[in-house]
């Protein structure tokens, strides 16, 4: 007898649609055999769905059974494939009452019959959505997070027992309602409003948040820039449902996403220590996984102490950051994750902390500092469009009881500025400041004379590379977009300039 049941497949995040062809036959010695470029992930899949179905009492016949999955020329891996699989047996042995053409089904099936979860299910379902397949059959535990997706019924299944009834027509499984996510900004305990001083970190971290710009903050210990880096997300834009569904997807791939509220509706926000290793930043392993750059897409990437990386680690940043995506080749094919990011890093000027602090002595020679600077390259610093100094806080400053401006208003400004890029960019792939193509920079960033005249002085005063030059424009059409203006005047070129002046502060004997 021969059968046919769709399900899908993974790699990275490239969703494709699999079937199950099942042909069987009489004979003396029952054998079950699995072809189709499958790894040995899946050929295990016989052990589990034999004993499956065993412990379920499903009982079969003893037949020569051979499973292939197709297309055969795509190599299959993990356990997803065991709930196709185990549908098409139920098919062959005449199980199946209903019809189930325009059904998909995956899931890993558990030596007791159980339905586990398995990773991806969000971007299965919607790439099965994009394929026809109009019901999905999945893992309960992993229903929630495919309702998501819309205008597909989707049937969490919780072990192959409660499958073979709804299949049969002997009972149903209940349809899962869709999942319905809360978009509400809540800002928690933590708020710009309880940061005394560092004025000017607050305003270029609002000029970041309004473009989303690449922001470095450099200062002696103590001064506050990783609380100021982690207040960045309460002035974020709120997230858009496509936003929300490409950031999800990712953590559901990597599988840290939240079973309870299965789609991300705040801006990750992802801090990595310098232990990390380039693979943990950018993704990697046999099946690739994506990695910290990708985990924060649509978010904020935060590496704190940054001189303390390795370089060859921060070197893999120069691509994902330039073209806000990474690409993995592996003998099984080339992943693609998106990393659109608003990286954020922090660092000390020296070894010891103290270079250039008012009142305590650095203990570095300038051979140290230089080699503790130089741990970043020039390309990786052109990357960065935000370069601010954070200053030890007076105690003036710090004894004052008054709060500052809170999060809330900030977010006001931000959203404001926001709206202009949206209306500027729409129809187009720019989503903000920070990516507008090289091509467009002459016609979206107009100079007034003025301004003109003080950017060229800085570029040939300061040595300027072509990128450092076009990253000024972006920054100074942000300062603009917040002053609501559609030129860009003197005074914001100025103020981009002198966010692009540390490099030469600090980097001049690298």
């Amino acid at each position: 007898m021969f059968a046919k049941i769709n399900g899908m497949g993974l790699y990275g995040m490239n969703a494709f649609p699999v079937s199950a062809e099942i042909s069987t036959s009489g004979g003396s010695v029952p054998s079950f055999d699995i072809v189709g470029l499958a790894d040995i992930s899946v050929q295990e899949s016989r052990l589990r769905i034999r004993s499956a179905l065993k412990n379920a009492g499903i009982a079969t016949k003893p037949l020569c059974t051979v499973v292939n999955l197709a297309p055969a020329s795509i190599k299959k891996t993990g356990s997803l494939y065991d709930l196709t699989i185990l549908t098409a047996i139920l098919a062959a042995q005449d199980i199946i009452k209903i019809d189930v053409n325009e059904c998909a089904f995956f899931g890993e099936v558990s030596l007791g019959g159980d339905i586990n979860p398995v990773h991806g299910a969000l971007t299965l379902t919607i790439a099965a959505r994009e394929h026809g397949i109009k019901r999905i059959f999945l893992p309960a535990a992993n229903a929630r997070e495919a309702s998501v997706a819309e205008g597909t019924e989707v049937y969490g299944v919780r072990n192959i027992r409660e499958l073979a009834f709804h299949l049969s027509g002997e009972s149903e499984i209940e349809q899962q309602r869709p999942f319905i996510p809360d978009f509400e900004s809540t800002c928690g305990l933590l708020d710009f409003a309880d940061v005394k001083g560092q004025e000017n970190v607050k305003n270029a971290l609002e000029v970041a948040a309004a473009g989303f710009h690449n922001v470095l903050i450099i200062g002696t210990p103590g001064t506050g820039k990783s609380m100021l880096s982690k207040r960045l997300p309460l002035i974020l834009p709120r997230m858009s449902f496509e936003e929300s569904l490409e950031t999800t997807q990712i953590h559901s791939v990597a599988g840290v996403l939240d079973t309870r509220n299965p789609l991300v509706t705040t801006r990750p926000f992802r801090n990595v220590t310098h232990t990390a290793s380039a693979v943990g930043l950018v993704g990697g392993g046999s099946v690739p996984k994506p990695g910290e750059i990708s985990l924060a897409h649509n978010g904020v990437l935060f590496l704190d102490e940054l001189p303390e990386f390795d370089r060859r680690t921060l070197e893999t940043l120069r691509q994902p950051l330039e073209n806000g995506e990474i690409n993995i080749t592996r003998a099984g094919g080339m992943a693609t994750y998106p990393c659109k990011i608003m990286l954020v890093a922090a660092m000390n000027p020296c070894p010891c902390g103290n270079f250039g602090h008012p009142a305590k002595k650095c203990s570095c020679n300038e051979r140290q500092v230089q080699a503790y600077l130089g741990k970043i390259s020039q390309p990786v610093l052109d990357r960065i469009d935000i370069q601010i100094e954070a200053a030890p806080v007076s105690y003036t400053e710090i004894s004052d009881k008054e709060k500052g401006e809170p999060s809330t208003s900030v977010l006001r400004r931000v959203e404001a500025a926001r709206e202009i890029q949206a209306r500027r960019y729409s129809g187009t792939a720019v989503k903000s400041n920070a990516d507008i193509p090289a091509g467009s920079l002459r016609e979206i960033c107009i100079l007034t004379p003025d301004a003109a005249v003080t950017l060229k002085n800085a570029f040939e005063k300061l040595g300027l590379s072509a990128r450092a030059y076009d990253r000024i424009l972006k920054v100074s059409r942000t300062i603009a977009d917040l002053d609501s203006k559609d030129t860009i005047e003197k005074r914001h070129i100025s103020r981009a300039i002198q966010y692009r002046s540390l490099d030469k502060k600090y980097w001049w004997g690298v």
